[in-house]
Formats: structure tokens, C-alpha cells, sequence
């Protein structure tokens, strides 16, 4: 079920339904774009034309954040539960292992994808990759990625690459990589690789992911933080000022 939040399109779907979706593209070969949303991203695309695009085109754009769990549930939308990107790629790659489908990792460090892929092969030892390829490459060696991409026969495409490089590459190439999955994982790689932990689960379930993260990088996050959290909060209380608003006119009506 697509509904929308404060501008932009969200589905409404569960994890499992999520991974449904998924499977069957790849079984039918048929191409479908997934992306993330969360605070940052729902702020930033209202300024950024090619994030907001990103989003829109998207087959599927699932709530992974829990602050767009908490307003879509506040402004009436029968969500029933947040599916987190990590989660939902740790599930596919499960998927992929018992399945037979052949992810492709493209993204991070050339020694973050390496162990990631390494921790894959360790958690889910029947896996097979289609290949891998670290993000760091110049404008010039785009198209040989995209190649590289095209012929590998991957069944599905995670990218760890940063906002907007990813929502620039896919841009410019969605349509030339042949492959029907395809999810941008922002800093999977560095999870699936150890190299950066996830919040404590009790603070997963308050919504308090952000929080840890500003006490991991303190300089980077803080103000990336601060800016979109304080957006989106005004973003809502106009929001159900609307909401109040108009069911106050429709009483007197």
C-alpha cells in the first residue's frame, strides 16, 4: 500500500512483505529500485532535486526510520512496523544464500566491501556473489563499473555508497545495469564488516539510533542530526495543525 508523509511517497508494507516483494522481482527478473527512508532523507530530498527523484522513482520506499514509524502512526497511517535497512538486507542476503540469487556489493572501502563480503560468505556459507566493487572510483571509471555490473548476472545489487553519489550513480545508470534488485544500504558494509556497531537494542526500539550514532562521530553527526531533527519536528507540528484544523471546520460544517 503506497501512502504518503509530509510530501513524500512511503510504503506501507512489513518486513516480510518487504522481502516478498523482493524475491519475486528477482525470480521475474524484474527491475525494482528500493530505497530507505528516514529523517534525514524525508528533510533533504525537499532541497535536493536528485535525492527527491531517487525517492520517487522508487518501486519500493520503505520506513526505515523510527521517527517516520512515530509520524506516520501520529498522522493516521496504519503502519505496522519500521523496516529497518539493515535488517532488511541482513533478511536478503539470507534469501540469496538459500535461494541461489547472486548479490553484488558496491560500495565502501576497498577493505570494508573485502571483509563484508568475508563476514557474508562466514554467516551464510552457501552464498554465492555475483561480485563486488569498493565505491571509491573516478567519473572516468564509471562506465567500466557499470559494465562490470551488467555482465556479472547479479540477481541483486546493494549499494553502500553515500547520499547523493548513490541517487547520482543510479541516475545515470539504473536503467544499464541489468539487475532486477537493487537497494542502496548507506553503511551496511561497515555493520556487516564490524567496523562500526549498531545503537543497544533497548535504544533501537526507543528511536534512539540517531543518539549513538552522534556518540560514535560526534563531529560528523552532531549537526547533520540537529539540522533534519529539528526540521522534521516543525515539518509535523504543521502538519497536524492541518490535521486538527481541518477536523475543527469539519465539526461546525
Amino acid at each position: 500500500m503506497r501512502a504518503e508523509l509530509l510530501g513524500s511517497p512511503i510504503d506501507i508494507l512489513t518486513k516480510a512483505e518487504t522481502v516478498a516483494v523482493a524475491r519475486d522481482a528477482m525470480r521475474r527478473k524484474k527491475t525494482t529500485l528500493h530505497v530507505a527512508m528516514n529523517v534525514a532523507k524525508l528533510v533533504n530530498m525537499r532541497s535536493d532535486p536528485v535525492l527527491e527523484a531517487d525517492v520517487k522513482n522508487s518501486d519500493l520506499i520503505g520506513i526505515d526510520g523510527v521517527g517516520i514509524l512515530w509520524a506516520a502512526r501520529l498522522l493516521g497511517l496504519p503502519v505496522k512496523e519500521r523496516v529497518a535497512g539493515i535488517d532488511l538486507f541482513q533478511e536478503l542476503l539470507g534469501v540469496c544464500a538459500t535461494e541461489g540469487f547472486r548479490p553484488f556489493f558496491l560500495g565502501a572501502t576497498p577493505a570494508v566491501v573485502s571483509k563484508a563480503l568475508a563476514e557474508a560468505r562466514a554467516k551464510y556459507p552457501s552464498i554465492q556473489f555475483a561480485g563486488a566493487r569498493d565505491g571509491y572510483f573516478a567519473p572516468d571509471q564509471e562506465a567500466g563499473v557499470v559494465e562490470e555490473i551488467q555482465k556479472s548476472g547479479a540477481d541483486c545489487l546493494f549499494i553502500g555508497m553515500p547520499t547523493p553519489r548513490k541517487e547520482r550513480f543510479l541516475a545515470g545508470n539504473r536503467n544499464r545495469l541489468n539487475v532486477p534488485f537493487i537497494m542502496g544500504v548507506g553503511g551496511s558494509f561497515d555493520v556487516l564488516a564490524g567496523h562500526v556497531t549498531r545503537a543497544p537494542l533497548i535504544m533501537q526500539n526507543l528511536g534512539l539510533e540517531w543518539l549513538y550514532r552522534i556518540y560514535q562521530e560526534p563531529r560528523r553527526m552532531w549537526w547533520r542530526y540537529f539540522r533534519t531533527n529539528t526540521i522534521f519536528a516543525g515539518m509535523m507540528v504543521s502538519a497536524l495543525a492541518r490535521n486538527l484544523g481541518g477536523r475543527a471546520k469539519g465539526r461546525r460544517l
